[in-house]
C-alpha cells in the first residue's frame, strides 16, 4: 500500500523498546514538525484554497498528536527533552534540486511530506504489531491509521497540482532514493533513524 521500496528492519523495535523515552521525545518533535510543515504550506501557497483547508485541519490534528505523545512522556515521569536533528529528513530533502517554478516547488514539498508520512506509518505499524507494551502498541496502531491518510492526501495533492505522469515518475525516483537512505538507518533510537 505505501509503496516503500525497503521495509524497516524488524530489529529496530528492539532498539525502540530499550529506549522508549528517547523514541517518545523524538516522536513528539516529529508531530510538532508535521504541524509546522502544514502551516508552512499555508504560508507559502495561500492561493491553493483546497490545500489550505486541508493543512488547517492537518496542523490541528498533528498538534493533537503532539499533545498525546507529550502526555505519555509526562505520565512516564519525564519532560519533553531537546529536539534532535532528524538525519533521515535532512538527507531526504537533498533529493530534489532547489528552485524551479512555484508549482514544482509545491509538488516537491508535497512528495517529501507524503514519503515522510508513509515511512512514519510503516514504522508505527511495526510498533503496533511488535511492542511488548500492549497499551503503547494500541496507541501506535491508532496513529498508523492516521498517518496512512496523511500520506495519501499529500500524494494526491501532488498529482492534482502537477503533471500526473511527471509526478508519478518523481515519486518512484524519490522512493528509490529513500530506499538507499534506509539501508543505513533502523539502527537508532528515533522514529526515522
Amino acid at each position: 500500500m505505501l509503496g516503500l521500496k525497503l521495509p524497516t528492519d524488524p530489529r529496530w523495535v528492539n532498539i525502540v523498546e530499550k529506549n522508549i523515552d528517547e523514541i517518545l521525545t523524538d516522536h513528539a518533535f516529529c508531530e510538532q514538525k508535521a504541524a509546522a510543515t502544514a502551516i508552512s504550506l499555508i504560508v507559502s501557497f495561500p492561493e491553493y484554497t483546497e490545500l489550505v483547508q486541508e493543512m488547517i485541519a492537518l496542523s490541528r490534528e498533528e498538534m493533537g498528536h503532539f499533545k498525546m505523545v507529550h502526555d505519555r512522556i509526562i505520565a512516564r515521569g519525564n519532560s519533553l527533552g531537546r529536539d534532535r536533528k532528524d538525519e533521515y529528513v535532512v538527507d531526504l530533502l537533498k533529493f530534489f534540486p532547489k528552485g524551479g517554478s512555484r508549482t514544482t516547488q509545491l509538488v516537491h514539498r508535497l512528495l517529501y511530506a507524503a514519503l515522510i508520512e508513509a515511512r512514519s506509518c510503516e514504522r508505527f505499524r511495526l510498533l503496533s504489531e511488535e511492542l511488548q507494551d500492549k497499551e503503547l502498541a494500541e496507541f501506535y496502531h491508532k496513529l498508523m491509521i492516521s498517518e496512512a491518510g496523511h500520506y495519501t492526501m499529500f500524494l494526491n495533492f501532488a498529482r492534482q497540482y502537477g503533471d500526473r505522469k511527471e509526478v508519478d515518475q518523481k515519486w518512484q525516483d524519490l522512493l528509490d532514493y529513500e530506499a538507499d537512505l534506509m539501508k543505513n538507518l533502523s539502527t537508532k533510537d528515533s522514529v526515522h533513524g
